[in-house]
């Protein structure tokens, strides 16, 4: 992810410190997340099945519905059918993903999915916005026709760091009040 970010940024010194706070603390976000001993894997395999979801139901509502743009500046095809079928898919995988992990509150569970859900497309946006911003159209080609790692995992990036900083603050964790 670095050398894609240095590759985007063509080495700018400053945008190079702003790489290190966008990849780096998303990063460490995740490892102080799995660190919990009591929820480290199932937080993970939650956070990862929604960013998923997100991902595969904005593409899937998108192209099956389309209609007014998300925002076309930044990203021309993305559709607010899109952002709102990944938001319905991502809460539909949390429910499902509650009552695997056997959790008591599952409502809850489904509506914090679905704002994560809406956290992680941001972090598309915020990705794509860097994309034109420095008039790069794919991040990398270590995944042929994919656009590159950061195009993966953008939307991770966004979504990891606020859950962290949710888990963090909160008592006794993130899941202890779910």
């Amino acid at each position: 992810m670095a050398q894609e970010w240095k590759k985007i940024c063509k080495g700018h010194f400053l945008w190079l410190i702003v790489g290190l706070f966008y990849i780096g603390l998303p990063c460490l976000a995740l490892l102080s997340l799995r660190s919990n001993p009591s929820y480290g894997q199932e937080i993970l395999f939650w956070l990862l099945s929604i960013v998923w979801a997100a991902d595969t139901g904005a593409y899937l509502f998108g192209r099956l519905i389309g209609g007014k743009k998300l925002a076309p500046i930044i990203s021309p095809n993305k559709t607010w059918s899109g952002f709102f079928g990944g938001i319905i898919l991502a809460s539909i995988i949390g429910y499902l993903m509650a009552l695997l992990l056997k959790f008591e509150t599952t409502l809850i569970m489904l509506i914090f999915s679905a704002f994560v859900a809406a956290l992680s497309q941001a972090g598309d946006l915020v990705e794509s916005w860097f994309k034109r911003y420095f008039k790069v159209k794919d991040t990398g080609s270590l995944i042929p026709g994919h656009g590159g790692l950061l195009d993966r995992v953008d939307g991770l990036l966004v979504a990891a760091s606020i859950v962290s900083i949710i888990d963090i603050l909160s008592q006794d964790g993130i899941f202890k009040w779910i």
